[in-house]
């Protein structure tokens, strides 16, 4: 009775710790969310970026132009959120990307890849059948926070 009550106690204190060390990270140089989540969360030395659609920041409108000119801007609101976070985006670690039409992967691999230099992060590319706002494409990231810029 004791362990499990021990066991209980622990789980529950470092759900607690976790949950002390959540911050929310927000700027004006990415879009204000279009639902209820956060552009990006601190938590535990990891970042987590919500998925971008291409949205304008100052008007929260699809850029026009196609899945290259939605790619620029989400690569351009990652960066924002990154680096309102403190960190780079070498510091990324993941990438999720959701495209509607996955004949678009060579257009969006060439400049995807103008964002990162030397190590790319790991990846994952997922077709779907639709994303928000009309959008082509989505991107979410997960970056480590180095150490020295943690909270």
């Amino acid at each position: 009775m004791n362990k499990l009550l021990l066991t209980g106690f622990l789980a529950l204190s470092n759900t607690l710790v976790f949950a002390q060390n959540k911050e929310i990270v927000e700027t004006k140089n990415a879009p204000v969310p279009i639902a209820p989540y956060s552009q990006g969360v601190k938590a535990n030395g990891m970042l987590y970026v919500a998925g971008q659609i291409g949205l304008k920041p100052e008007n929260r409108k699809l850029v026009e132009g196609g899945v290259e000119a939605e790619t620029v801007q989400i690569m351009e609101n990652i960066k924002a959120i990154v680096e309102a976070a403190g960190a780079k985006m070498e510091d990324i670690v993941n990438t999720t990307i959701y495209m509607k039409d996955i004949g678009n992967f060579a257009k969006v691999n060439e400049l995807y890849g103008q964002y990162f230099t030397g190590k790319f992060p790991a990846r994952t590319t997922i077709g779907v059948a639709n994303l928000p706002g009309g959008a082509s494409i989505e991107i979410a990231v997960i970056a480590v926070l180095p150490k020295i810029r943690r909270k």
